[in-house]
């Protein structure tokens, strides 16, 4: 009997712990270190990291069998449809306010009937060789993720949350922090409530939720909350950290 191999939109949606690293960096070398690692999945910056499609692509095809999501630059469809048809898994998009918003994101996400995602060749369809198969399972397999960083986004994260095809909210602790008056204070009780609302919110409409943090003192507080999409990390940080204790080691 063959076992189904299920996609990271499914593992996502089933509310399996899956843990990625966040690369900032477009190298395909250190894309390929990283997804040897162990990591579930990577986050590809594409917002704040200096990639243009096709840097993003080759990151992708570095990574192999590891599941890479793409934080977009925003919610803007020409940037979604490129990172689906060159292979991610899903995407991230920041600065979510609006549950219209939301609507729109997820419509660029999916094909015909449930959204209007344009039909194109590309990697994800293996340049045409796999075209077919890959219409009919791309709705199912592509894991829409969406960022709550600011304080409207707060206040409407119940229409948000409630909008279908919204598979996670990632929350963005620092541009949240930023927007309530207490910027890079994320354990600020202002941010923690704001984080807390969100995460009873999501956890009633059935979304799964996201958090981002720079190490694992960051993020096992929310892990122990149900968060389960996790991201902890960042590749410059990683080299920093390492160069800095080896210089010191060093130098004695």
């Amino acid at each position: 009997m063959t076992r189904k191999i299920m996609s990271f939109a499914e593992r996502l949606r089933k509310g399996e712990l899956l843990i990625g690293t966040l690369i900032s960096l477009p190298s395909p070398e250190i894309t390929e270190i990283l997804a040897n690692t162990g990591y579930d999945w990577l986050f590809i910056d594409a917002e704040h990291g200096a990639f243009n499609p096709q840097q993003a692509q080759s990151m992708l095809q570095a990574a192999g069998d590891c599941p890479c999501v793409i934080r977009v630059p925003s919610g803007d469809e020409v940037w979604i449809k490129k990172a689906l048809d060159m292979g991610a898994a899903g995407i991230i998009v920041p600065q979510v306010h609006t549950a219209e918003q939301a609507r729109q994101i997820v419509k660029f996400c999916k094909y015909s009937p449930l959204g209007s995602r344009g039909v194109g060749i590309g990697r994800a369809h293996n340049y045409g060789m796999g075209f077919e198969d890959y219409i009919k399972t791309a709705n199912q397999h592509t894991a829409v993720i969406l960022q709550a960083e600011s304080r409207q986004a707060i206040d409407n994260i119940e229409a948000i949350a409630a909008i279908k095809g919204v598979d996670a909210i990632l929350i963005g602790p620092y541009d949240l922090s930023a927007s309530l008056g207490k910027i890079g204070l994320v354990t600020n009780p202002a941010v923690v409530k704001a984080i807390d609302k969100v995460a009873r919110t999501c956890k009633k409409a059935g979304v799964k939720l996201g958090f981002f943090g720079v190490n694992a003192d960051a993020v096992r507080p929310y892990m122990k909350k149900g968060f389960t999409l996790i991201t902890t990390g960042v590749d410059s940080l990683f080299l920093i950290k390492s160069a800095k204790e080896t210089l010191a080691s060093v130098r004695g």
